[in-house]
């Protein structure tokens, strides 16, 4: 069949399943993005449409988005995320359902160094640490640890509202829910002031917080509060990573959902119809040439302004589709197999070195975090390798590092890759509020990265986006920005 039959086929199809309106279920569903939010949106989109619904994934790049793995000498390492937080319910979820193992972890110390001494050291006794914590610094490790465990408490309402398939139209509607004016005003403040408020120190912050921030944001303490709680909240309690590599994942949910993942780049959407149920066209471009395809809810699993361009135009909309603007945070993750420099960190005998990760104060500003990293498969036998032995390290940057600087973290390497993207916005305060629901059934899975970016936070924007898409084509209104929903499922327990 040609294309342009195939296109008339297709269309005349969807335009004969909106006519029968009622009950009936939607017959395409347009996917732009394979990573996490991608990939876990079609997961939860089949789960509410059933598994007749058609879901077209579309992916310019490699399935995993951030969720990326790099070979070095014949083992494979990550290059993204690395590590999840044991509160991640989602990734949990997913991992039990494709049967996937959580990797054995390997233990090591972690240091925070200034560019010219460690100002804190992780030994090997719990009770020490926490001495050497109270000893520099008082009580402000205790006020850090009640205000992050306040905003988790009250942000972990969430899996409670999607399990009774409450869903939000923005990311202000989530908030608000969640915390009430509590987190709203923590996006238009930053993290600094409002630990200064709780009665946390300027100089824990200068010295543990930044460090924290910078190792996972690439980013200061003058990012805004909400932000900076859930980066701290990922910092404490236990970690854990999938065997195989994280991006199984999302492969593993792709498959479970029998998606269709087409290999191409979205260039548009536009509105075709707007009688009845809306209708829009999904434009993109592949090795075999440009095409489009029609669907009936289109949901937006990546970024919409990269570099201060759109990455996707929407055409037909009146008025126009307001799409927030923002910058990006770049990032460089650079994996080095070498033999780390100890001298530069105050250890002339590189046997002595005892650290196995290494985070940042603002000084030196050339790189964020360095750590000792093990391969995605780990087998019995495994030993993480000793100070003196040439290893992986995972060196995290803003910018690529040049020869010198290499040469500054080690005395030699044999191998250095490389990996760049914009890796989270930039977090000023205050905080943009964007919606998840860019028209009636298109949508935007990355509107509440404005506020916060994880591999869980997405899975969460994920879930609300595929609960928004199918309260709002039944039209089950009751279910979409209630108020006090905290009473409200209590009475429906």
């Amino acid at each position: 069949m040609a294309p342009g039959a195939r296109i008339v086929a297709a269309l005349a199809a969807l335009l004969a399943a909106a006519a029968t309106g009622g009950d009936a279920r939607p017959s395409k569903i347009a996917v732009v993005g394979a990573g996490i939010g991608g990939s876990a949106v079609a997961h939860f989109l089949q789960q509410h449409f059933g598994p007749r619904v058609q879901i077209d994934v579309y992916e310019k790049g490699t399935v995993g988005g951030r969720l990326a793995t790099i070979s070095v000498n014949k083992q494979h390492y990550e290059s993204g995320a690395a590590s999840f937080h044991s509160l991640s319910l989602h990734m949990q979820g997913f991992v039990k359902q494709l049967g996937l193992r959580h990797r054995r972890e390997v233990a090591g110390r972690s240091a925070i160094f200034s560019g010219e001494h460690f100002v804190l050291e992780e030994t090997d006794w719990y009770l020490l640490n926490l001495f050497r914590l109270w000893w520099q610094y008082g009580i402000s490790f205790l006020r850090l640890q009640m205000w992050v465990e306040e905003v988790m408490e009250k942000f972990m309402r969430i899996y409670k509202y999607q399990a009774h398939g409450y869903a939000f139209s923005g990311v202000e509607e989530l908030l608000y829910s969640l915390g009430e004016s509590t987190f709203i005003n923590m996006t238009q403040r930053s993290v600094a002031e409002s630990l200064l408020q709780v009665g946390v120190t300027q100089r824990f912050i200068d010295d543990v917080v930044s460090a924290v921030l910078r190792a996972s944001y690439g980013q200061s303490a003058a990012m805004s509060a909400f932000a900076g709680a859930m980066s701290l909240a990922g910092a404490q309690g236990s970690l854990w990573s999938v065997e195989g590599g994280n991006k199984l994942v999302c492969s593993g949910l792709l498959k479970l959902t029998k998606a269709n993942v087409i290999h191409a780049t979205v260039t548009s959407v536009g509105l075709f119809q707007t009688e009845g149920k809306p209708l829009y066209q999904v434009h993109y471009e592949s090795e075999a040439g440009s095409g489009s395809d029609f669907y009936d809810i289109v949901v937006i699993a990546s970024p919409l302004h990269l570099d201060g361009h759109s990455t996707i135009t929407f055409e037909g909309f009146d008025p126009p589709l307001v799409v927030v603007q923002g910058a990006y945070q770049p990032a460089v993750v650079s994996l080095v197999h070498g033999y780390l420099n100890s001298s530069y960190f105050g250890f002339p005998d590189p046997k002595l070195f005892p650290f196995a990760s290494i985070l940042t104060t603002d000084f030196p500003s050339f790189f964020c975090a360095l750590d000792n990293i093990c391969p995605v498969n780990i087998s019995a036998n495994f030993r993480q390798k000793q100070p003196q032995e040439a290893a992986v390290w995972r060196v995290q940057s803003p910018k690529p590092l040049f020869r010198s600087q290499l040469k500054t973290l080690f005395r030699s390497y044999y191998s250095v890759q490389t990996v760049e993207w914009q890796s989270h916005p930039l977090y000023g305060s205050p905080a943009t509020l964007p919606p998840f629901a860019l028209h009636d059934l298109l949508f935007h899975v990355n509107a509440l990265e404005w506020v916060a970016s994880s591999v869980e936070v997405t899975a969460v924007a994920a879930k609300n986006v595929a609960l928004l898409a199918y309260n709002r084509w039944y039209q089950d209104l009751d279910k979409i920005d209630q108020k006090d929903l905290m009473h409200k499922v209590k009475t429906e327990l």
